[in-house]
């Protein structure tokens, strides 16, 4: 691993050198000669920089004749269309609708809010807003009218961009009320309404004019047709290009907050050397610009290193069948795949033996990278067996912006482990603590590798998060309290002798059985390796005596008939055997489907308050609210009782 500890060693000694020297791969307004200034628990990165984040993902490849090359290759499995921009139409297109924001008013730092399919147009929204130096929140279309009211009224955005609506499968979706239900709720803040028409959704804003004192609806094709493009408009680094609001299932969203100068550079690093992606390639990141990994790697990312990057509408399974990532690999010859471990998990559950993978799919694939929910060990082997190319899990954060560990293929082609999120990458001093923070890091003296808080040494490298929008108090208790001098992610694991990382859940998924700390990853590892076993979620629930027990939810894969009696023995065999007597497994769950956010993450929080029987909130980012109903019965029809001291 010479390379590649070369090049971490030097991030953590020799930050200033390091990070200069990566600057230089961003076209600058104004060039750093600085990389870092640092004051109490705050830090600045590039403090004397200015730029433009759309003149680095399109006009300096135009400039350099690149104009023609393919920058996005729009794929709707919705409405079965596809469309490519080469980086001089992209750029007219955006440069278009940032003059028509310029006309609304709309200048550097104000906020302009996008809720917006998976279409061309949340693209161009973005990096319109960029060109103006305003900053964008991207909310994920078909969030509910009261979450949009509440990010409306944090961000206190001048303009919505928002289409007709977003397709599902089997279904439509309309956002025109939404919209109009969430702006009643927060009057006085939005200014106008820019409605982007569908022809496979109703509703326009023609149809919404007046629908809401105050508030003026503007069709987006008449306001570009009557606007002149606007010129970039250069900022400094440390100015917001946006706010991402998280994903949280409890107390209202933070705004994270992410400066232009140091993501650009964190990207930049990040592609060439993380994603081996440069011009000429094509990424393909089967995810949502609603989320950090559409906002990394969908947009910015691929388009800082003058590749091709493919929009994706569409689901992986469904949309038609089991076998649409692997044509869209195919046909548009991939060179490296991002998705969610989940993705891969609904793929194998409906075909298992992958026979919807065509011959020679992956031929132009070099690496699959997956990140967004821990991927069990089962699954890895049965990716990394079946379609025999590069698995790389990666960790990070929608406060980190980029991997805060990952195999840097670009730099050295590291063996991964089963298991792990590999190693950490430059800028990032990753520590295990207790909780009392003592540092736990290293091997023991019995040749073990304690488990314990994931958390990070400060400052964090460029293109994390700067803050939380309005609220440095949050910011600060939210992440640096905790352990002084450390970022808390939030995660708990350990790192084995070799550096490489092991993220075993949140913090608060590790379980306390009669005295017994376990990790609930460590226990759906096993649930994983039965045969019949497609995804688990493993929680504690309460227990008179024993203070919680482990609690296991399984869903089966297709075409699998197994009884429930022998399925529960069967796995309760596997944790005795493979985690010991001391987890006292006994309870097993089929259903349907797990409860998942739509970002893939499984709501083990909520999933505990409903065997407790405790109140709980359906939360916002949830894939389909009706999957908690059948939890619900499953437990009443199947489950022991919640109480019982086994």
């Amino acid at each position: 691993m010479t390379a590649y500890r070369d090049e971490w060693r030097r991030s953590l000694d020799e930050p200033e050198a390091f990070w200069l020297e990566a600057a230089s791969a961003v076209d600058w307004t104004c060039a750093p000669a600085r990389a870092l200034t640092t004051r109490e628990d705050a830090w600045t990165w590039f403090p004397d920089g200015a730029l433009n984040m759309s003149v680095n993902c399109l006009d300096r490849h135009v400039d350099a004749g690149r104009g023609g090359a393919i920058a996005l290759r729009y794929h709707s499995a919705m409405t079965g269309t596809s469309k490519d921009y080469t980086y001089a139409e992209l750029r007219d297109r955006v440069a278009g609708f940032a003059g028509a924001l310029r006309g609304l008013g709309v200048t550097r730092r104000d906020r302009v809010l996008l809720y917006l399919p998976m279409t061309p147009e949340a693209v161009i929204a973005m990096l319109a807003c960029a060109r103006l130096g305003a900053i964008h929140s991207v909310v994920f279309g078909g969030f509910a009218a009261t979450e949009l009211a509440v990010r409306i009224a944090d961000a206190r955005p001048s303009v919505i961009v928002t289409a007709s609506g977003g397709l599902e499968p089997g279904r439509i979706v309309e956002y025109l009320p939404i919209v109009q239900k969430a702006l009643e709720a927060t009057p006085g803040i939005v200014s106008t309404v820019v409605v982007r028409d569908r022809a496979a959704v109703p509703g326009s804003a023609d149809e919404m004019t007046g629908s809401v004192d105050g508030v003026a609806w503007r069709d987006w094709d008449r306001l570009v047709a009557a606007a002149e493009p606007a010129d970039p408009v250069p900022v400094v680094a440390s100015d917001p290009l946006y706010v991402l609001y998280t994903s949280g299932t409890t107390g209202s969203p933070k705004g994270v907050v992410r400066d232009t100068g140091g993501y650009a550079v964190a990207l930049s690093w990040a592609m060439r050397n993380i994603y081996d992606i440069g011009p000429g390639d094509t990424m393909f990141t089967a995810s949502d610009v609603g989320w950090v990994v559409g906002h990394s790697f969908i947009v910015y990312g691929p388009l800082l290193a003058g590749a091709t990057t493919v929009l994706f509408e569409g689901k992986p399974v469904g949309t038609p069948d089991a076998g649409e990532f692997w044509r869209i690999v195919r046909d548009y010859r991939v060179k490296a795949m991002f998705t969610a471990p989940t993705a891969l998990r609904a793929i194998r559950r409906v075909d298992p033996e992958l026979d919807e993978l065509p011959d020679g799919a992956l031929d132009s694939l070099r690496t699959l990278f997956l990140a967004g929910e821990r991927l069990d060990p089962e699954t890895w082997h049965w990716a990394n067996d079946g379609l025999r190319v590069p698995i790389v899990d990666h960790w990070w954060q929608t406060e980190t912006g980029w991997p805060i560990c990952a195999i840097p293929v670009g730099i050295e082609a590291l063996a991964p482990k089963a298991g792990s999120t590999a190693v950490p990458m430059p800028g990032y001093d990753v520590r295990i603590v207790d909780g009392k923070g003592r540092d736990l890091t290293g091997t023991g003296a019995d040749g073990s590798t304690p488990e314990g808080n994931i958390v990070l040494r400060t400052p964090l490298p460029p293109g994390a998060l700067t803050g939380v929008w309005g609220s440095p108090e949050r910011f600060r208790d939210s992440y640096l309290t905790a352990f002084p001098g450390h970022y808390a992610t939030g995660d708990a694991g350990h790192i084995d002798e070799d550096g490489y990382v092991f993220v075993m859940g949140r913090t608060d998924d590790v379980i306390n059985v009669a005295g017994h700390r376990l990790s609930t990853g460590s226990l759906e590892e096993v649930l994983t390796m039965h045969h019949a076993v497609a995804e688990c979620a493993v929680i504690g629930v309460h227990d008179d005596l024993k203070g919680q027990r482990a609690a296991g939810f399984v869903t089966l894969k297709a075409h699998v008939e197994i009884s429930h009696d022998d399925l529960e023995r069967e796995l309760v065999a596997l944790v005795r055997e493979h985690v010991g007597p001391v987890a006292a497994f006994r309870d097993v769950t089929v259903l349907d489907r797990l409860p998942k956010t739509r970002s893939g993450k499984i709501l083990r929080k909520t999933m505990r308050q409903i065997v407790d029987g405790e109140p709980y909130k359906i939360p916002a980012t949830i894939e389909d609210p009706a999957v908690l109903d059948g939890l619900a019965d499953a437990v009443r029809g199947a489950a022991p009782a919640p109480h019982s001291a086994r």
